[in-house]
């Protein structure tokens, strides 16, 4: 007998058969439905199988509508779920078809087009398949603390900048503001390099070379900081008896308590 616990397991886990089979179907769907809106957007394509494209639309808007649909029925937390971040993007998925059914009119066509393509939001329905996606979303986590810091760092340095190419260009030369000079320096440390406002005195080009050297420093920066933490995921750990902390595994005592932690026997 099929029960709303084993519909649950099926529909939300992926550690048994069935679920796992679930995954992969919805894997696919998923896929080819995205295929059929890039293709969609193809002009030619769209004006020769116009009546194709809409009905696939329909058809993959219902499914995706039955499985939302199935996850509120079978959730113990309907609204849980539902104010979820993955609950708003099953919404997203579906909700821009049914929009097109009350925009109509010639004047509202642009927007309809321009809401369906909310229809992409499917696409980060596929991390949930990928344990390296949740691997790197808690490196991500453990290393947003030190990058809120050296972001902050980088706003500093960026306002210090575009101030003093303002002072040193007598906001000439396209440094009209300090305001503008930032944006200047935001171009110039990322390595853009637009090109659009370009220093023309010899202290301005000084400065300029130490944003771009600065800009190839700062990109690394990040790189290093999330690598460390994922590299810090993969070795193993110590669990303090007294309070469960994880410690690296060359720790003697917990970081947490201070207790010290027994070497496991056997």
């Amino acid at each position: 007998m099929i029960t709303k616990l084993s519909l649950y397991k099926i529909i939300f886990e992926n550690d048994t058969k069935p679920g796992k089979q679930f995954d992969v179907v919805l894997l696919w769907t998923i896929l080819i439905s995205i295929v059929v809106v890039m293709l969609d957007s193809i002009p030619s394509f769209n004006d020769q199988f116009k009546t194709e494209f809409y009905i696939l639309e329909w058809i993959f808007t219902l499914l995706f509508t039955l499985e939302y649909g199935f996850r509120i029925f079978v959730n113990p937390k309907p609204l849980k779920y539902i104010f979820s971040f993955w609950g708003f993007v099953d919404l997203l998925s579906i909700l821009p078809t049914y929009l097109s059914l009350f925009l109509y009119g010639y004047q509202y066509l642009l927007i309809v087009r321009i809401i369906r393509l909310l229809r992409v939001f499917r696409i980060l329905k596929l991390i949930r398949f990928t344990k390296e996606a949740q691997f790197l979303i808690n490196a991500l986590k453990g290393s947003a603390y030190k990058i809120g810091i050296f972001l902050s760092a980088v706003v500093t340095i960026t306002v210090i900048l575009g101030t003093l190419m303002y002072v040193v260009e007598s906001g000439e030369n396209g440094f009209s503001s300090i305001p503008q000079s930032i944006y200047w320096a935001i171009v110039t440390i990322t390595t853009v390099g637009y090109g659009d406002i370009t220093p023309q005195t010899v202290l301005g080009k000084f400065f300029a070379s130490i944003a771009m050297i600065i800009g190839y420093a700062i990109l690394a920066v990040p790189t290093g900081i999330i690598t460390l933490e994922m590299t810090k995921s993969n070795e193993p750990k110590k669990s303090c008896q007294k309070c469960g902390y994880k410690n690296p595994e060359d720790a003697n005592f917990c970081s947490s308590c201070g207790m010290k932690i027994k070497e496991k026997v056997g």
